[in-house]
């Protein structure tokens, strides 16, 4: 151990003291239930309020609340649940294109904005009864409706 190692370790900081992570920039969605315009302008604030946050997006008729900033998605979500006395979830929603079978059980569901499912890929409960086995792959396959020739019985 030569003279520099030994005066870097008397010159640097205790462990315990780290130094604080800057946050990234990130979106976060939510879905709240807004009745009204008193709901949106008190979810609105309670958000705006949280530092680090650059924009509030509030779509009322899809109770879809969308954040941008330099924050933590737990902490907004809380934040919401606490000031408002809402109940808050992360969206659950996606586009049904990105689903292999949207309209499987446990994927579909009404309460979803037009267009969205619910994201099953996630849920490993849900993504076996979403996701098609091998075997209904080739029996879908077989039946094809753009190649009717394709027919392996025949």
């Amino acid at each position: 151990m030569g003279v520099l190692d030994y005066v870097s370790e008397l010159c640097s900081l205790p462990k315990d003291q780290r130094k604080l992570r800057k946050k990234q920039f990130q979106t976060v969605e939510m879905k709240v239930r807004i009745d009204c315009e008193g709901c949106e302008r008190k979810v609105k604030k309670a958000l705006e309020e949280i530092k680090g946050v650059s924009s509030v997006e509030i779509e009322r008729k899809q109770n879809k609340v969308t954040v941008t900033g330099y924050v933590d998605g737990k902490k907004v979500i809380k934040r919401v649940r606490r000031r408002t006395g809402k109940m808050v979830e992360p969206w659950p929603y996606v586009p049904y294109d990105m689903v292999p079978h949207p309209y499987a059980p446990g994927a579909y569901d009404r309460k979803a904005p037009p267009g969205y499912v619910r994201n099953v890929m996630d849920d490993p409960k849900l993504a076996q009864l979403v996701r098609a086995s091998s075997m209904e792959e080739r029996y879908s396959s077989a039946f094809s409706d753009d190649n009717p020739n394709s027919c392996a019985i025949m």
